[in-house]
């Protein structure tokens, strides 16, 4: 490079997005230059190679991705920082898989792009270029645009060529398992098994049997041989979910196996070999679980290799609309019924609830709202108190309003008009009635309980005949 400056291409339709990185680009003292299509980029790099290419993924003509394929024959060591609005798992894989150094997600901080593009820079390419991408179908149930959850799909990109073992860290429902089918799903072991094993779901003295399988007659039931989860995961993917719950025992027999490839069988008298990938899991913090001797250090250190973060819903608040607009669809497919639309109260609402669950506990609620909701809308007053609504109470207060009105009508057609005078008493005697039994009798904590001093609620009761 004749110049001490850093060459930098920009490639992207939207002509203000260029005009805004040439000038950041500028400011720290790089030379930019831009295209509008990836056709005139590939005219121009047959002469002089920038230092790093920055591509959007969808333009007119060839597309970002098409490029990237490209590149990755001609320029394999020309690192790509790839721009998309479209912020979902499978463009951060495809672009990786194509040879992407980094995956940006518009809106981004541009002192963030000029950072990747020094760190870029530094680097010489990325992947394994012989390793070509797997054609099956993406994981649908992977959707997030919050900062946390483009770090997850940054991890599944980057690891796209890879094999090594992935510890997935994160709370209960935050779509453990997913990450783990998406790492093998982009995996080289994409067509071989995929087996999820939760080792919490299984009684402790049963758990090494059905990791590791059994002889004939090995113990009292084994009637036949048993193939265990490694054997079936052999040349694929094995997930461990909960290994925070594993026994001591069973941890050391774990470990054996990841650092020696092989096991015995319960009752088995010869080794068995196996090429498995381990993808574990766990909700608990395995570091204090070491230091309370309920974890070995050293099968952490083996399982720890890659660590990837599920966060939980409350920190990426801005994808919850865009899960309840997914899962209330396919309960909408699940139940045969034409899927309900929320409207911005009820968004704002479960957008504000913390959700402990999490995704999990997303799926569950469009399948209860799919039922209980009456309208083709799910409105405020449909979401009950326990997901953060007003619920019922707000629905009988609804209730009482109407038959009050109705009442109302009814009197004024009976050409009544003293309206007030035979509504108040019948109001405060219901409401003195139900403050009373909530105080058990107690007639100062009632009068509090109304607003009232004790004076008023007595002379109100004597009126009341409630005296």
């Amino acid at each position: 490079m004749g110049d001490s400056k850093l060459s930098v291409w920009i490639v992207d339709d939207d002509q203000s997005l260029r005009w805004v990185l040439e000038k950041a680009l500028q400011q720290a003292e790089m030379l930019p230059r831009s295209f509008e299509r990836a056709e005139h980029m590939l005219e121009a790099i047959q002469h002089t190679t920038p230092d790093v290419l920055i591509t959007d993924i969808r333009m007119p003509g060839m597309s970002g991705l098409a490029l990237l394929e490209r590149l990755s024959h001609s320029h394999p060591a020309l690192p790509i920082i790839v721009i998309t609005a479209h912020s979902d798992l499978e463009n951060a894989v495809a672009a990786y898989k194509s040879g992407a150094f980094e995956y940006l997600p518009k809106p981004f901080d541009i002192d963030e792009a000029v950072e990747l593009v020094r760190k870029a820079a530094r680097k010489n390419g990325v992947g394994d270029k012989d390793w070509k991408p797997s054609t099956e179908n993406p994981i649908p149930a992977m959707i997030g645009k919050a900062p946390a959850m483009q770090d997850v799909f940054r991890s599944i990109g980057r690891l796209s060529g890879s094999t090594m073992t992935v510890l997935i860290t994160g709370e209960s429902g935050t779509g453990k398992e997913l990450v783990a089918r998406a790492l093998h799903e982009h995996s080289p072991r994409a067509n071989k098994a995929f087996i999820a094993l939760n080792t919490s779901a299984i009684a402790s003295e049963l758990l090494e049997s059905e990791l590791f399988g059994h002889e004939k007659g090995s113990f009292t039931g084994a009637h036949s041989r048993r193939q265990g989860r490694f054997e079936q995961a052999n040349g694929g993917t094995l997930f461990l979910d909960e290994i925070g719950d594993m026994s001591p025992g069973l941890q050391t027999r774990l470990l054996r196996v990841l650092a020696e490839s092989e096991f015995y069988s319960v009752g088995g008298q010869e080794s068995i070999k196996v090429d498995v990938r381990v993808i574990a899991a766990t909700n608990q913090d395995l570091v204090r679980a070491i230091k309370e001797g309920r974890f070995r250090e050293d099968l952490y250190h083996r399982l720890n290799v890659i660590r990837i973060n599920t966060p939980p819903l409350r920190q990426r608040r801005e994808d919850i609309p865009q899960l309840l607009r997914h899962y209330v669809a396919e309960a909408a497919k699940e139940m045969r019924v034409t899927p309900k639309t929320f409207d911005s109260d009820a968004l704002e609402i479960l957008s504000s609830y913390d959700w402990p669950g999490n995704v999990r506990q997303v799926v569950n609620a469009t399948r209860r709202l799919t039922v209980t909701a009456p309208g083709a809308v799910i409105t405020a007053e449909d979401i009950p108190a326990d997901l953060g609504g007003a619920g019922q109470s707000k629905k009988a207060a609804q209730e009482w309003t109407r038959s009050l009105a109705a009442w109302a009508e009814t009197r004024l057609g009976d050409n009544d008009e003293s309206l007030l005078a035979a509504a108040l008493p019948e109001f405060e005697k219901a409401l003195i009635q139900v403050a009373m039994s909530k105080t058990q009798g107690h007639r100062q904590e009632a009068a509090k309980l109304l607003g009232w001093g004790r004076n008023t609620l007595a002379r109100k009761m004597k009126a009341l005949g409630l005296d």
